[in-house]
């Protein structure tokens, strides 16, 4: 039996769409996350030295990050499905969006959500003006035209999916950065493509399925 580690808003709801979408029976073992420090518990490190989600299980197998576990899960269990066939173009496309999704497209969200963090928490009267000082500086000649630099590259790349005509497992990695940035990167109704593509994945019954066993479910890292 496939069990998912499911920790409440994180990049493992894409792990329990992909099963949804599969069709594949699974186990959910909830985590919650800090109230104060929205950090993972403790728990998780006995599952996984790092301590973090998603990790899947499966007999003797445990695996972590989104992407590896993505592959995994749709060459083990896919029987060709959401994956391009290999060399084709399509399937290029996809194995880079697969890797674009954490390897380029969260590092800079990441980075705002904890500018945006420095800017508004507490802190000493004393450094707050430095701190925020330094944290807008960052912000705005650094992080957001970064995001929105890989904004405009990727409304320039979709169509109507990421790797392609089919929606494929990319666009679920590919969910999570979108959402982010819709969440907090600026993305909204100038950039059409994206925001289309949210509306799409949303209406998918698949998704919605995910919800409903993982939970609410907001972006948080």
């Amino acid at each position: 039996m496939i069990v998912v580690h499911h920790l409440n808003n994180s990049r493992s709801q894409r792990v329990l769409w992909l099963l949804e979408e599969l069709g594949l029976p699974y186990e959910i073992k909830r985590y919650q996350r800090d109230p104060k420090t929205m950090l993972a518990p403790a728990a998780l490190r006995e599952v996984h030295p790092l301590g973090k989600s998603p990790v899947l299980s499966e007999g003797d197998l445990t695996l972590a990050e989104s992407g590896a576990i993505i592959e995994y899960l749709v060459e083990r269990h896919g029987r060709g499905r959401l994956i391009p066939a290999a060399g084709t173009r399509d399937r290029l496309r996809y194995t880079y969006w697969l890797h674009f999704a954490e390897g380029s497209a969260m590092p800079p969200l990441v980075m705002k959500l904890v500018f945006d963090r420095i800017e508004k928490g507490p802190m000493p009267f004393f450094v707050r003006p430095v701190a925020r000082a330094i944290a807008g500086r960052v912000k705005t000649n650094f992080i957001e035209p970064n995001i929105a630099r890989q904004l405009d590259y990727m409304e320039a790349e979709l169509g109507p999916w990421f790797a392609g005509a089919q929606f494929t497992a990319a666009d679920i990695q590919m969910s999570f950065p979108v959402e982010a940035a819709a969440a907090r990167g600026g993305l909204d109704a100038r950039r059409p493509k994206l925001m289309d593509f949210l509306g799409r994945i949303h209406a998918r019954e698949a998704y919605r399925r995910a919800l409903e066993r993982g939970g609410e479910f907001s972006i948080l890292t």
